[in-house]
């Protein structure tokens, strides 16, 4: 039954590195009263390390070839789609401390995978997910490089990201054509802005990468904008991409705090 083949149309790509899964298991710590979540099981290669931990634990898989394997460790899947199910819903009926997500997701559905679990309006402790090694760099860029955009700082406003370490293609069956690196994302504790709003912001401070703030933000008070920008000792030609995550969330509170 192990031998189930991969779907392409579903993303798989199988982990078979067992220091590997166990690397991923034990990067979080988690007590009896808190709950794992885990997104694509597939095998339950990195299941069987995960309900060792002695937590709750629940599953979303797609996939229903995989019913007799995971069938064999536990019977805490739910048999649907992760993007189309309501997630607090789902949770309602679990009693837990802190809600952590651990997972090899698939890398074509990365970003929407994080963004559903985002805006599932629940507290989430930590996340561990395996990802597509550029991916990886995106998620954890730095301001002044070409990787770092709208969604770097989308993550880092709720998140404290970073890397745990990188996997090579090897590892996995069938091999893919990319290497992948596993990243742990932390909750940060205060959260105050009106996220909706904060991040039609980003989306129009970095609608053009090749253009200047005042390019992207035409429609804003540019002298409130002015003011934060001398503040800080900046150019009044600078990008987006040149910002960190703190100046940019004080040109939004002095754009929108009357």
């Amino acid at each position: 039954m192990n031998n189930i083949p991969a779907k392409k149309s579903l993303g798989q790509n199988f982990l078979k590195d067992e220091i590997i899964l166990q690397k991923i298991a034990n990067s979080i710590s988690v007590k009896q009263n808190d709950l794992i979540l885990e997104i694509g099981p597939g095998k339950g290669a990195l299941t069987k390390y995960l309900i060792q931990k002695g937590s709750n634990y629940l599953a979303y898989e797609i996939d229903s070839r995989m019913k007799p394997v995971l069938a064999s460790l536990t019977d805490k899947i739910l048999w649907k789609d992760f993007l189309k199910s309501d997630l607090k819903n789902d949770l309602e009926q679990i009693t837990y401390d802190n809600f952590y997500v651990i997972a090899n997701i698939p890398y074509y559905i990365t970003t929407p995978i994080i963004e559903h679990v985002i805006q599932s309006d629940i507290l989430i402790s930590e996340m561990v997910l395996l990802v597509q090694k550029e991916v990886a760099d995106r998620f954890c860029a730095k301001p002044h490089t070409k990787d770092y955009g709208y969604f770097t700082v989308y993550l880092n406003y709720y998140f404290e990201v970073f890397k745990e370490f990188e996997v090579s293609r090897k590892c996995f069956d069938p091999v893919p054509n990319v290497d992948s690196c596993v990243v742990h994302f932390k909750r940060k504790k205060s959260i105050s802005l009106d996220q909706k709003l904060y991040f039609s912001f980003l989306k129009q401070c970095f609608c053009n990468k090749r253009k200047t703030l005042h390019n992207n933000l035409k429609s804003y008070d540019w002298n409130l904008i002015q003011s934060i920008l001398k503040k800080y000792d900046i150019s009044l030609s600078v990008r987006a991409e040149e910002l960190p995550s703190y100046i940019l969330e004080d040109l939004f509170l002095c754009l929108y705090k009357n």
